[in-house]
């Protein structure tokens, strides 16, 4: 700003105020603008961490939805993969038996015709033995030896016809006993079947929910990653903003500084040269009339050093060395012309600038001030940083706290849930052996109703058919507990 050369100091520092307040409104104005523009940057960053955020839980939610869609899939792929294994075992089995029963029964058959035939043979025999037997008694009436002989033939009839119902009941109580051997060794396979499903199934379900565990471990990390950068972000712009805005005030600050220190120079001068020019001209006056007396003494002393040089110089050369006294006379008088104008010119710059006490005191004074108004800013500088740390280490702490709550949470639901699996899985098993125990219970209560032994049941059977899903193998069936045609040596009757 050029201030009028005669302005007053009154105007001066009007007109300085005027221009302070000018001056300060803009800088206000630009702290406005500066903190409007930090907070839409502020808030655009944290709109854009939340929408991050929710983008990045629903990208976990569906891909936590489609391993559990997974999981429903695979238990449904391995319920119907049991289910067909039940139907094709249960078809099995029913071709087996009925191949177990035919084999037994065909094997009966033959041993039925053998015996058919063994008791024809062993009929015509002893019927031919006891003719020539009977032949040979010629005291017997002929009468007699026909009623004996026909006796002899209704016995060894009557015990053939018991003998064949005692094989018949033989030969049905056998194939029934084997079959009931076959049922519940078929029904232990059964159970077993069942239970190693059972174990498939709780063994894919441990599986799966280890999985589930483990991505759920994954989203927290991911998530904990997510939370942290976006928070060191803003940490980041917060501080960056902070430290903007305080280079801005610390240059405001010095920029006012200097600005009061020139205005308290412009204003001293103002001062100065608005003193009176009486006083100016007097001091002036002073330095000429010293200028004058010093040119007097100057020409006295020329005068006799002038005297004296020209007794010692011959008239020939007196001129010359007059002609050279004058021009160094008119040197030395100039260059004291200049000296003393050089002087009056210093005295004027030098009122220029030369402080009263007043304004030495007031210049002090400003200078602390400004001192003290730097340090100040300073100080709540240092004091807004140190509460803006402050605040994002306790941000960060809440954060911590927060991330770990929530482990702690997806831990306890984990342990809740890896528990709550063991327990049905503990329930499952007790259930199914209770199951098993009473189906066989029951099937060995309805044997020994039959009229078998539980003993006789677990015997090894003397069939040969397969365990698994092989085919029957076939096998001769032994009758030798049987009463065959073997049973009645000869001459028993």
């Amino acid at each position: 700003m050029i201030w009028p050369r005669f302005a007053p100091v009154e105007v001066m520092v009007e007109m300085q105020f005027v221009s302070g307040f000018e001056e300060m409104h803009e800088q206000m104005s630009g702290y406005k603008r500066m903190r409007r523009e930090h907070q839409a940057h502020l808030v655009k960053l944290e709109e854009k961490c939340k929408v991050d955020m929710e983008a990045h839980k629903t990208a976990l939610d569906k891909e936590y939805d489609t391993l559990l869609h997974n999981f429903t899939r695979d238990l449904e792929r391995l319920e119907t993969k049991h289910q067909q294994d039940v139907e094709r075992r249960s078809k099995q089995t029913s071709a087996a038996e009925k191949k177990l029963h035919k084999e037994i029964t065909l094997k009966q058959e033959g041993d039925r015709k053998v015996y058919d035939l063994n008791r024809k043979k062993e009929y015509k025999a002893n019927k031919e033995r006891w003719k020539r037997e009977l032949s040979m008694d010629e005291s017997t009436p002929k009468r007699q030896r026909d009623l004996t002989l026909q006796s002899q033939k209704d016995n060894l009839k009557q015990h053939e016809a018991q003998e064949e119902q005692r094989m018949l009941q033989a030969q049905k109580q056998y194939i029934e006993l084997e079959m009931r051997k076959f049922k519940r060794k078929r029904m232990i396979m059964q159970h077993e079947h069942e239970d190693q499903q059972l174990r498939d199934e709780l063994g894919k379900k441990e599986q799966q929910l280890q999985q589930a565990h483990e991505m759920l471990v994954r989203h927290h990390e991911k998530t904990q990653e997510l939370e942290y950068r976006q928070q060191k972000s803003v940490h980041q712009l917060r501080e960056e903003q902070i430290n903007k805005q305080h280079d801005t005030e610390l240059h405001n600050q010095k920029d006012y500084m200097d600005r009061i220190k020139k205005e308290l120079v412009r204003k001293h001068a103002v001062e100065l040269r608005q003193q009176p020019k009486s006083l100016k001209q007097q001091k002036e006056l002073q330095i000429r009339k010293q200028f004058r007396e010093t040119c007097k003494t100057q020409t006295k002393q020329y005068k006799r050093y002038k005297a004296q040089v020209l007794q010692t110089t011959p008239k020939d050369q007196q001129k010359e060395v007059i002609k050279q006294l004058k021009e160094e006379k008119h040197r030395k008088l100039t260059l004291l012309g200049e000296q003393y104008e050089q002087s009056i010119a210093d005295m004027f710059q030098s009122q220029s600038y030369k402080l009263d006490e007043s304004q030495v005191i007031e210049c002090q004074r400003t200078h602390e001030q400004l001192e003290y108004e730097l340090e100040m800013l300073t100080a709540y500088q240092n004091k807004n940083k140190k509460q803006a740390q402050e605040q994002r280490d306790r941000e960060r702490r809440e954060l911590e706290n927060r991330v770990s709550v929530r482990r702690g949470l997806l831990e306890n639901k984990m342990d809740a849930e890896l528990q709550q699996f063991n327990q049905e899985r503990l329930e499952r098993l007790h259930m199914k052996r209770e199951k098993h125990t009473k189906e066989l219970e029951a099937f060995d209560n309805e044997s020994i109703a039959l009229g078998f032994s539980t003993l006789s049941l677990v015997e090894v059977s003397r069939e040969a058919y397969a365990d698994e899903e092989g085919s029957l193998s076939g096998s001769m069936i032994s009758l030798a507990h049987s009463n065959s045609s073997t049973s009645f040596p000869a001459g028993s009757l």
